[in-house]
């Protein structure tokens, strides 16, 4: 394993490598993780600074880390502080950047990335309170990848016991925008969620136990997987831990885990920590099992 400084596309960044996987984050805006994918391979993240947003906020792509605020899900102070710099520390084994102060609320949001093995990393995404008030909310971790022909997402449905059940919430309208409930981007098989973009805007949010979710990609030949554990008796946002959003003209979809909330003491943090993992070779998804096979 080897980190190092650079150059991304014009951006201040720190880059990691192991002999199977490269990953590259930037520090000027977020923090946010702009490329990953296998060393020698192409970026599995939409990277695209300054081409959408909303008012001054600018979604430039890759993975970042946002908030829940139970009732006010994607309210303004989920994302407010995703333009300012970030903080670099580096250690033998990754590195943490840490994201500039919401004057608001007295948070920084941050991620830490540490190498599991040549083909896994850990991504540890944290918020620190450093106000002397108390601090109640969830972390929202959102994963822009760059789907391409035949790119296909899956999610292991219940958690495998003998009182086994899950729920989905779908979404109509929100934000201004109208969806199909009855939409063909959206499968369900006996023990997976299957998503296969066809550029149409919707979303779903899901209950997923397993905490897994996958992203195979025969055009670049790879599948990346992640995972998050999940708490029985967390409060999560609607019920759910993870969440996809398919953009238009698939310019995107978004791989998001939710944590629960929770009160944060000032000089205290809340993580959520996920395990991201890369094999070589796209999987046909036929079963829950091929996905927690990864991990």
């Amino acid at each position: 394993m080897a980190h190092k400084s650079i150059d991304f596309l014009g951006h201040k960044a720190v880059e990691l490598t192991t002999p199977a996987l490269r990953l590259a984050a930037v520090y000027e805006h977020g923090p946010r993780i702009a490329f990953f994918g296998a060393r020698e391979g192409e970026n599995l993240l939409h990277w695209e600074p300054h081409q959408r947003g909303r008012k001054d906020w600018d979604l430039m792509g890759g993975h970042r880390v946002w908030i829940t605020r139970p009732g006010a899900d994607e309210s303004e102070e989920s994302y407010r502080p995703d333009n300012g710099p970030a903080a670099v520390e580096t250690a033998g084994d990754g590195f943490t950047l840490t994201g500039a102060l919401d004057p608001l609320n007295v948070t920084r949001r941050g991620f830490r990335v540490r190498v599991l093995g040549e083909r896994t990393v850990e991504v540890d995404n944290f918020l620190i309170n450093e106000g002397d008030m108390l601090y109640s909310g969830g972390l929202w971790a959102l994963t822009c990848t760059a789907p391409r022909a035949g790119t296909r997402y899956a999610a292991p449905l219940g958690d495998g016991s003998r009182w086994d059940n899950f729920h989905m919430v779908y979404f109509k309208r929100w934000a201004g925008t109208e969806a199909l409930v009855d939409d063909p981007q959206f499968r369900l098989t006996e023990d997976l969620l299957l998503i296969e973009p066809r550029g149409r805007v919707n979303k779903r949010m899901l209950l997923a136990p397993f905490g897994a979710m996958a992203m195979s990609d025969p055009a670049r030949g790879v599948t990346f997987a992640k995972r998050v554990a999940y708490e029985p008796r967390g409060a999560y946002p609607l019920g759910t831990n993870q969440a996809y959003y398919i953009g238009p003209d698939n310019f995107m979809v978004e791989m998001e885990t939710m944590g629960p909330a929770a009160t944060v003491k000032p000089g205290e943090a809340l993580h959520h920590v996920e395990t991201w993992t890369l094999r070589a070779g796209a999987l046909a998804f036929a079963d829950a099992a091929e996905v927690l096979d990864l991990f």
